[in-house]
């Protein structure tokens, strides 16, 4: 998980949820906002971020520095994702699936602003379990960080990208 400097990135920021909490105290009750920010270059490039303050505006300017501070990069090959992932984040569990070309983003809430962030243009995902916008977004977000990619675990293992996928080398000349 290789953090990202934000400067050099056009991030496009994506607000998911906002939430409102209410403290009661002697004189009636207190109101206080979280809002739960995306953002992302839609090149692979994407951050989670949480504000908290008494302020919706405030709340969501504080998620949008916090999702900058956290952007990394994630597997992208030709629009889609590498190969099926499974994640889980406390009771909240997505599925993801490449897709072919022309499939579309088939996703919804959380995990559609995630995926659009990064980029990710045919894919199919389903949420399963809570619906807890928080966790289903760091679900979403650990699923596209456990990807790899062909050209990575042949690296990983010290072999050519041939080798890995058991292509047949091309016989010698006699």
């Amino acid at each position: 998980m290789a953090k990202i400097k934000t400067g050099e990135l056009d991030l496009k920021d994506r607000l998911v949820h906002i939430n409102r909490v209410a403290k009661v105290v002697k004189g009636g009750r207190r109101f206080s906002f979280s809002a739960i920010v995306v953002v992302g270059d839609g090149n692979g490039h994407v951050g989670v971020g949480l504000g908290k303050a008494n302020e919706v505006q405030d709340a969501i300017a504080k998620g949008i520095d916090d999702a900058k501070k956290n952007v990394v990069t994630v597997s992208i090959l030709h629009g889609t994702i590498p190969h099926i992932i499974y994640a889980k984040y406390g009771a909240s569990k997505v599925l993801l699936k490449p897709a072919s070309p022309g499939t579309g983003l088939i996703a919804g809430g959380g995990v559609r602003a995630v995926l659009e962030s990064a980029g990710v243009k045919d894919v199919l995902t389903k949420s399963i379990g809570s619906s807890n916008p928080h966790n289903v977004v760091k679900a979403t977000l650990q699923a596209l960080l456990s990807l790899t990619d062909a050209r990575t675990m042949a690296a990983r293992r010290g072999m050519s990208l041939n080798q890995l996928l058991g292509t047949p080398q091309a016989l010698p000349a006699n």
